[in-house]
């Protein structure tokens, strides 16, 4: 990753689109909003506020539902 995008450090302009971009690749072929928190070092709202930046269809929880 770059030192420019390093945890801590703030994103604006061009990076930070540019972050955007290719979290919403990843994100839109299947990754979850944690595992690319992880991969960045980034905490989850980052990566989600990006993800809603950039216009991703944000999917819903994964698990098993509960029936009444």
């Amino acid at each position: 990753m770059d030192d420019a995008l390093r945890k801590g450090t703030r994103v604006a302009g061009t990076d930070r689109s540019e972050l955007a971009a290719q979290l919403r690749r990843r994100y839109d072929s299947g990754e979850s909003i944690r595992m690319l928190a992880a991969a960045t070092g980034r905490s989850y709202g980052f990566v989600h506020r990006l993800l809603s930046e950039a216009g991703a269809e944000l999917r819903g929880r994964g698990g098993a539902t509960r029936k009444a």
